[in-house]
């Protein structure tokens, strides 16, 4: 399914190219362009795969990194210049319903005024979501209202950041940049949903980063696995994880302080790509997985507890919310990396972005840290801040 969908949009891709070409261009070069676009997107699509099968693993990152970025910035490009032409299209249509009609021109019919603007703004757009949006983090703060909440507890902070994705796109430098910063707003402790180690020539390196700011943080740093690290090999990782203080949850808790319970899953085998439903079988094989993976974590956890659950897959804030746990943080879904107004563009999750609420528990949708590929717009990286509140 997966590739259905990155095969559809790359598609689209192709095809609103050739539409900028037709409607903004005059006939004597279109028919140049028309196959400079096709021959140039089939060609970096035929590099993509290649490397994806053959070369995901040895190409060296600095390539990796900068073939990713024209790669973005040109299909980015060709995506935000079509979708103008036909925002531009629809709303001269409607225009020429409305008023008096004009006399017809084959030109004027296909050429769009101020031609060269739709091409420039969306090079400069897929530009500033690949240099400048997505090396950027915003902070979001969210109270969370807790039912019984003892007082110890109160103004209780927790950050969260997720899928780094440690890589070409996201170094070790920066890793430490960002701890650094999250340690300086002082928070009880951090959270790490997931897809963090996922380069395994660095995962150690990084590892013995996030382990020295455990002591940073009163109560520490505290993980569970995302679908990358079963990627790369969940055993190495976890051998590494063992030498440091980072607590890590697979399918487990741990008292923090007080009546607090953090709680931690596993990523499901069967988990889907996108969102569940339509799968017949595989989707029962998921929803038991999370509901036995979870049971195993609540085993020890007692009934009065206040519970925080760190889960990769969102849909676990079903499961949380079943079992009154107050507040589930998520990841995986990236924010769908393109937003417009603070929805994602694109839904391809049940839950993709933010907070939901379900009765009285909460669950959240971190748009996370790293990328699929290198570009983000309207869907800025964060670190998301949960203070805890007594329930008024």
């Amino acid at each position: 399914m997966f590739l259905i969908y990155v095969s559809v949009f790359l598609g689209a891709i192709i095809a609103l190219a050739l539409i900028s070409v037709y409607f903004l261009l005059e006939s004597k070069i279109k028919r140049k362009l028309y196959a400079f676009f096709v021959i140039a997107d089939l060609a970096t699509i035929l590099i993509l795969i290649a490397g994806f099968l053959i070369l995901r693993n040895n190409a060296p990152t600095e390539i990796v990194a900068v073939f990713g970025s024209v790669m973005s910035v040109f299909f980015m490009s060709q995506l935000i210049c079509g979708g103008l032409v036909i925002f531009a299209l629809i709303c001269r249509t409607i225009y020429r319903k409305t008023h008096k009609p004009a006399t017809f021109s084959p030109t004027r019919r296909r050429a769009l005024q101020w031609g060269l603007f739709y091409p420039l703004f969306a090079l400069a757009t897929s530009l500033y979501g690949n240099r400048i949006e997505r090396l950027q983090e915003v902070e979001n703060f969210f109270d969370i209202p807790i039912n019984n909440l003892p007082a110890e507890l109160e103004n209780f902070k927790i950050a969260q950041i997720s899928d780094v994705h440690l890589g070409a796109y996201f170094s070790l430098d920066r890793l430490e940049k960002l701890l650094q910063r999250i340690a300086d707003s002082k928070p009880d402790l951090l959270a790490i949903t997931g897809d963090i180690f996922d380069d395994n020539s660095i995962n150690a390196k990084a590892i013995k980063i996030v382990d020295s700011f455990c002591d940073k943080f009163k109560f520490g740093i505290w993980y569970c696995h995302g679908n990358h690290e079963h990627h790369r090999g969940v055993p190495s990782i976890e051998a590494e994880l063992h030498k440091t203080k980072i607590h890590w949850l697979v399918n487990s808790s741990e008292n923090v302080t007080a009546n607090l319970y953090m709680l931690g899953v596993d990523y499901p085998p069967t988990a889907p790509v996108m969102s569940s439903g339509g799968r017949g079988n595989l989707d029962e094989q998921f929803y038991k997985q999370k509901r036995e993976f979870l049971e195993k974590a609540l085993k020890n956890v007692p009934y009065d507890a206040v519970c925080v659950l760190l889960a990769h897959h969102p849909e676990f804030i079903d499961d949380g919310a079943e079992k009154n746990i107050p507040l589930t943080l998520t990841g995986h879904t990236h924010g769908g990396q393109i937003g417009f107004l603070g929805l994602p563009l694109l839904p391809l999750f049940k839950y993709t972005r933010g907070m939901v609420k379900i009765k009285n528990s909460f669950g959240y949708v971190h748009v996370g840290n790293g990328s699929w590929f290198p570009f983000r717009l309207g869907c800025t990286p964060e670190i998301a801040y949960f203070i805890l509140k007594k329930f008024v």
